[in-house]
Formats: C-alpha cells, sequence, structure tokens
C-alpha cells in the first residue's frame, strides 16, 4: 500500500436532458507546492437512476477495466427545499477486465455532501489484496 500523497482532482458530472449523468474525473499527484506532479487516474461513466433512490453507476478506465456498481442514495438533510446533505453507497455488481489489467476483484465508494463539498471515500480489492481503504476525497466545487 502506498503512502499517502497529495492529489488534484477534476470531476465533472454533468447531463444532456435524458435520464442518466455524464462522469468524467482525472486525478494527478501533486508537489509540495500544489503543482502537477503526474497523472494517476481517470475513469469515464454514466450514473442511471432507478426507482426508490437507487441507481447503477458504470465506469470504464483506460487501464484495462470496466465496473458496474449499484447503490442508493440517502437524503440526510433538507432547508428550505434545498438538500444540504445526502450521501450514495455503492459498491460493484461486476468488473470485466482485459489482458493486460491488473486483477481488480471488487469495490465500495462512498460519495457525500459535506458542508456543501463532495467528499468521498473508495475501498478496492484488487491482486489478491482483500477490501482496503485506495483512495479518499474532499472536493470543493470550482467556480
Amino acid at each position: 500500500m502506498e503512502n499517502d500523497i497529495q492529489v488534484g482532482q477534476e470531476l465533472s458530472i454533468t447531463h444532456d436532458g435524458r435520464p442518466f449523468l455524464i462522469h468524467w474525473s482525472r486525478t494527478w499527484e501533486l508537489d509540495a507546492n500544489g503543482e502537477r506532479v503526474r497523472p494517476r487516474a481517470m475513469e469515464a461513466g454514466f450514473w442511471r437512476p432507478r426507482p426508490n433512490n437507487e441507481f447503477e453507476f458504470l465506469l470504464a478506465h483506460p487501464t484495462g477495466f470496466l465496473e458496474s456498481w449499484f447503490g442508493k442514495v440517502t437524503v440526510t438533510g433538507i432547508e428550505n427545499a434545498v438538500i444540504t446533505g445526502a450521501r450514495a453507497e455503492l459498491e460493484t455488481d461486476a468488473i470485466v477486465r482485459t489482458e493486460s489489467a491488473k486483477e481488480v476483484t471488487a469495490g465500495k465508494r462512498l460519495y457525500g455532501l459535506v458542508e456543501g463539498n463532495l467528499a468521498w471515500v473508495y475501498d478496492m480489492a484488487a491482486e489478491g489484496v482483500p477490501l482496503a481503504s485506495h483512495a479518499s476525497f474532499h472536493l470543493t466545487k470550482a467556480d
């Protein structure tokens, strides 16, 4: 397991009017001055809402694996008809990989609206190592 490193992440979740959200994320390792050192991770996919606050999440990674996730959204706070707290808990349903990709066997993620910002944690099982903490982020919205 790697030591903690500083990273920057660009996360975009958008829509084009159809009943799904478009997900795009890329992450960089940062030096002590906050400058980009090297790329770390990238993923692209779709959030697909289902009845009863459930959803499907499809992700593709350029490192050679595809994931199908399922989960549920829970609203934890509402003020003046505005959601002030929520979380999305999800886990992998299926993972497919190319011959050259590392073996990823399971994952769990938790996304949360925390003080107006997005926080998330990612646990992963890969390469014979059981499910363990892989990454966590606290993101602020860009202008």
